[in-house]
Formats: structure tokens, C-alpha cells, sequence
């Protein structure tokens, strides 16, 4: 667990110092940095995307979620409950889908890949923490550029890495036997177009409703295992 911690630590760090950066920086320089790493984000979704073995299940497992997210209206949802908070918290109205965005936005691309199950197993398994530390370096560099161009919305991946890592770790042994390839594979994939639609975001060139797809990276192992019967 203590490379989880370390890894969580990482971005909480790499906030701070990108909160303080955004404040030296003008609205230009900040827009400019978001539009550059919309791109990155366009990279890093593609590098995934395009190593699909089984395009098929990705387009099933995003088109089924995407709908089922629609029909649940999640993203409508937690922008409410969202703005509930920040408003009670800043006594504040408005903001909300920024910090959403924020927080989904680094989740997604700081917990979307191998990486993270593959070495939160190694962690608990082995106890080798090597993969997590090594995230824990990136994480806090893309953290830095996240929270300097998105602001404080960021941080809520700390926590959400913590959780979500912690429990992988903690219960590796029984995880382990259910993560082949296969499944890794399809996960990463599906997160990938998440990713790319996060990108294309980013660069103003869309507005999807990304927290409305999420389900995929449910329906995607479900849609493996159907598949297998």
C-alpha cells in the first residue's frame, strides 16, 4: 500500500505546484497549454486505441455504455451534485462542470491502462513497486500540466487513485486470476476512446458528455465474458 500512498502523494504535489504555476501564468498562456496537451491527450488515447486486437468489443462495449449513461443522465447528475458542493463549501455558484471535467479528465488518464492494474498487482502480489513508482513520476508530471491548465478539479484524482489502486492491491490475490490479456487489453482500449473523446474535448473541437460514456469501461469486461460462453 505504501506505493499507493507515494503514488497519491504524487499528484497532490504535482497540484500544488501546477495551482501555483496557473497563477503566474496569464488566461492566453493558460488556454494555449490546455490546447497543447489536448493534443498530448490525443496521443496518448491513440498510442492505446490503435493497439486493438478486437475493435468490435470496444465499439460494442462504448456505443452500450454511452447509452446507458445517456438514458441514467450521469453526467447531468453529478454536475448538480457537483455544484451543490462547491457552492457550499465557496458559497459560490458556477464551476462545477470545470472541476467535473477537471477530476474526470485526470482519472481517466492517470488510471486508464495496464499500468495501473498490472503494477497495483505486482504491489500486492509480489511486492514489487517498481510500475508504481514509475507511475507515480508520470502522474506527477501530467499532474503538474493537468492543474495548471484545469484547475483544482485535479485533485480529486489523488483520492480516487488511492481507492482505486488500494483495492486492487489489497485483494490482488483474488483479483489476479480474472485479469488476462485479454481483459487488460479490451479495458485499455475502451478507456482509450475515452481518452481521444477527452482530447477532442479539449481542443474545443467537441463537447461530448464523457462522464455519460463511462459505463463502457463496465460493459466492456461483461462483453468479453459474454463473448467466451
Amino acid at each position: 500500500m505504501f506505493a499507493v500512498l507515494v503514488n497519491a502523494l504524487a499528484i497532490v504535489a504535482a497540484v500544488i505546484v501546477g495551482l501555483l504555476f496557473r497563477r503566474l501564468i496569464s488566461l492566453t498562456t493558460s488556454d494555449a497549454v490546455l490546447r497543447m496537451l489536448g493534443i498530448c491527450t490525443l496521443v496518448i488515447g491513440f498510442q492505446y486505441a490503435l493497439e486493438s486486437k478486437n475493435i468490435l468489443l470496444v465499439i460494442i462495449s462504448v456505443c452500450v455504455g454511452t447509452a446507458i449513461g445517456e438514458m441514467l443522465k450521469l453526467e447531468d447528475r453529478t454536475n448538480s451534485y457537483t455544484e451543490k458542493l462547491t457552492r457550499r463549501f465557496t458559497g459560490k455558484e458556477g464551476g462545477a462542470a470545470a472541476f467535473t471535467s477537471a477530476f474526470i479528465t485526470s482519472c481517466l488518464i492517470m488510471n486508464v491502462g495496464a499500468m495501473v492494474i498490472v503494477g497495483s498487482l505486482q504491489a500486492g502480489l509480489v511486492s514489487d513497486y517498481t510500475m508504481l513508482y514509475t507511475k507515480s513520476l508520470l502522474d506527477f508530471v501530467s499532474g503538474i500540466m493537468l492543474a495548471a491548465s484545469m484547475g483544482a478539479g485535479v485533485l480529486g484524482s489523488a483520492v480516487f487513485t488511492l481507492i482505486f489502486q488500494g483495492l486492487i492491491v489489497l485483494f490482488s490475490k483474488q483479483i489476479a486470476p480474472f485479469m488476462t490479456k485479454d481483459l487488460l487489453d479490451l479495458i485499455s482500449q475502451t478507456g482509450a476512446v475515452l481518452i481521444i473523446a477527452i482530447g477532442f474535448n479539449m481542443l474545443n473541437l467537441t463537447k461530448l458528455r464523457i462522464i455519460n460514456a463511462l459505463p463502457s469501461l463496465i460493459i466492456a469486461p461483461l462483453a468479453l465474458f459474454c463473448t467466451a460462453l
